[in-house]
């Protein structure tokens, strides 16, 4: 984990081949927040894509680095005052050529927070 104690694990639920559900609880008091933005924190974009690669690397158990991020969306703003617990849905193929590729919908309650493509190259 890059940002220590950032985010929690609660659970981790394979409902397909290549699909997961994984609901984290972001830690609200992180000082990424009291600087993004003080009092009115938002989770930042990068750590949303930090938390994507390194739930993909649990799943597939590798080392990963991002190769590609194509259709990023930031639909909905994340305060994790409000809105601690988020869920992601991980749809993860490994292509011919090697590379683990993920389409990502985060949401917090119902709403739609990000979707996202990307691939990663194992290293």
């Amino acid at each position: 984990m890059v940002l220590k104690n950032f985010y929690t694990i609660l659970s981790e639920e394979k409902t397909g081949d290549a699909k997961y559900n994984i609901r984290i609880l972001v830690n609200a008091n992180h000082e990424v927040f009291k600087g993004h933005f003080p009092g009115n924190p938002i989770m930042p974009g990068v750590c949303m894509i930090q938390i994507i690669k390194e739930l993909t690397e649990k799943i597939t158990e590798s080392t990963l680095m991002i190769q590609t991020l194509a259709n990023v969306k930031f639909m909905a703003l994340i305060n994790p005052e409000v809105s601690p617990e988020l869920r992601l849905e991980l749809d993860i193929t490994t292509t011919e050529d090697d590379l683990i590729k993920v389409k990502n919908t985060t949401y917090f309650n119902d709403t739609v927070a990000l979707k996202l493509s990307n691939a990663y190259k194992k290293i």
